[in-house]
């Protein structure tokens, strides 16, 4: 049974007081999963509540928590909006610089952390870190941060006032209304400072209700998590979409370990990113069987009915492909400011190539210049603390999402290429590029950088190197070299370069790594129109001259 609600918080007390019996969540421990119900979780999210409220979480206090998916995480998902609190979940990959300046850019009353290797990037950083930041953690982390005491949430949900917990949710459910900000979500800039985009229960609210109208929901639907609740993509269209459903949902052990659980668990529906659906189809090629009916199914568990993808473009022969095995595979098209779907296809409407048509309530144009425009519940309130940026992206009501696209005549979407300078790898994590080479060229050595990815499994870099401070590094270094082409290829001028290139991107996460580069014979020049008047990169034009050198990248494997 669906739960209409205005808010998240109201859906989850619905569901608890007509299915607290039902099970609701598989969690696996020493390597078999079991299932919680309603109730079970309903107890913990009380505990916790109280764990907060002695913490001294009250109502409109940001929450800063950094963890993996964890069964924890959702209860503490909930925990937070059952005191009135406000989400800041941070992305688990992040580096301890990039973790420090999201807990003060948002204001964090408190810190939750999963345990000792996340508390252990802060540890050099704790003085940037206010003072009056309580830090949590799921496991035990003896050591604290820096001599500031890190205390295990287990401990506080068991010293808590149960009482005071029960009473601080009761409030917050009479409390919190459509307007109240649930959570705030730091996303990609252009300049490499994130945004945080502020969403309120009813943009939360009504964007799960909206997509489960549009792709519809079975009684017995059982999905299976395992991309990064701390992005918008999997915290609603699983976690929010599991709960105004009430359906069952299991969490993946680790991404290492996707197939055998669904092998284990017999997922019917998947959310996921095209890389994790394309490595799924190389496993099936390297074995042989791509092509034999049903080996697909088999091997995400036997009851799979449609697997769901979003973050970044599907190929289409990954489309192809799942289609032949009987599996679709149906695209979905969102932002983190939108909540995030904008348009979802269904078992009974999907095309080739399409995003599907807009949800429910959810307004999509085409401007002039074939931006796509939105309007609708799923807007954000704006980014936190950042009204330019705000007014950059909203106007009269509608965001502008950045990407461009049509409209057919049935009201399906395309994406036809991106507007803004933003790249969404093939795993579905969202670059900015012209941040990451403001870093690489403040290496000496570096005289231009262009940063590529976009629909790619991994970054790659093309490298102009300063030409004269090469040579002078060269003379340093004792290596005598012919000609400038066998420069750029010398194994030590390239493992130069590769320790260059690792240094100036330390501090930024592991997928914002360039993993591949060249280097470049000639920079890049207003001449060959490869740059503006202002110096500003032409990429479309850059890759067109470079294009063989970039398939040669990615053709290594």
């Amino acid at each position: 049974m669906i739960h209409q609600a205005p808010t998240i918080l109201e859906i989850l007390c619905r569901r608890i007081e007509t299915d607290g019996e039902r099970p609701a969540l598989a969690v696996k421990q020493a390597g078999q999963y079991r299932w919680l119900t309603w109730n079970d979780l309903a107890t913990d999210i009380a505990q916790t509540v109280a764990a907060l409220v002695g913490l001294g979480v009250r109502p409109g206090d940001r929450v800063a928590h950094l963890s993996e998916n964890r069964h924890e995480w959702i209860v503490l998902d909930f925990a937070i909006q059952a005191v009135a609190a406000v989400h800041v979940p941070i992305h688990a990959p992040l580096t301890g610089p990039q973790i420090a300046w999201q807990i003060r850019h948002s204001g964090a009353k408190v810190a939750i952390v999963s345990g000792p290797q996340q508390l252990a990037k802060l540890s050099p950083l704790a003085a940037e870190i206010p003072a009056e930041v309580a830090f949590a953690a799921y496991d035990a982390c003896p050591q604290g941060l820096a001599g500031r005491p890190a205390q295990a949430l287990a401990e506080l949900k068991a010293a808590a006032d149960l009482q005071a917990g029960i009473e601080a949710a009761c409030h917050a459910r009479q409390a919190t209304i459509a307007e109240s900000l649930a959570t705030i979500l730091y996303t990609s800039g252009t300049t490499g400072e994130p945004k945080g985009v502020m969403l309120t229960q009813h943009n939360l609210a009504t964007n799960a209700l909206a997509t489960i109208a549009a792709f519809g929901c079975e009684e017995d639907d059982l999905r299976l998590n395992f991309l990064p609740l701390s992005h918008i993509f999997a915290r609603t269209c699983d976690l929010y979409c599991w709960l105004a459903g009430g359906t069952r949902m299991a969490i993946a052990e680790a991404r290492e370990t996707v197939v055998a659980d669904c092998q284990a668990i017999q997922p019917t529906i998947l959310n996921g990113v095209p890389h994790f659906y394309d490595r799924v189809f190389r496993a099936l090629s390297d074995k042989g069987v791509a092509e034999t009916p049903g080996a697909l199914r088999g091997l995400l568990g036997g009851a799979i009915r449609a697997c769901c993808g979003g973050g970044a473009a599907l190929p289409e022969h990954l489309f192809d492909y799942y289609q032949r095995q009987g599996v679709p595979l149906l695209q979905g098209y969102g932002l983190t400011e939108t909540s995030p779907v904008i348009s979802a296809s269904s078992p009974a409407a999907y095309r080739r190539g399409a995003s599907g048509r807009p949800i429910p309530d959810v307004e999509v144009r085409i401007a002039a210049d074939g931006e796509i425009l939105t309007r609708g519940p799923h807007v954000m309130l704006g980014y936190y603390e950042n009204p330019a940026a705000t007014a950059d992206i909203l106007h009269d009501g509608w965001l502008a999402t950045g990407d461009l696209g049509r409209l057919d005549e049935d009201n399906f979407l395309y994406i036809t290429g991106r507007k803004k300078e933003i790249l969404v790898t093939l795993g579905g994590k969202n670059i900015a590029p012209v941040f990451l080479e403001s870093l690489l060229t403040q290496d000496p050595l570096i005289l231009q950088a262009l940063v590529l990815g976009d629909g790619r499994p991994c970054l790659s870099a093309l490298i102009v190197p300063d030409a004269d401070r090469l040579a002078a590094e060269m003379a340093a270094r004792k290596i005598e070299i012919a000609s400038s082409a066998e420069t750029l290829n010398h194994p030590q001028v390239v493992a130069l370069f590769a320790e260059r290139i690792r240094e100036r991107l330390v501090d930024v996460s592991h997928y914002e790594q360039v993993q591949r580069f060249v280097l470049l014979p000639r920079g890049f020049t207003i001449e060959q129109a490869e740059m503006t008047a202002k110096l500003s990169l032409r990429r479309k034009v850059i890759e067109e001259h470079f294009a063989a050198e970039i398939e040669s990248l990615y053709r290594r494997g």
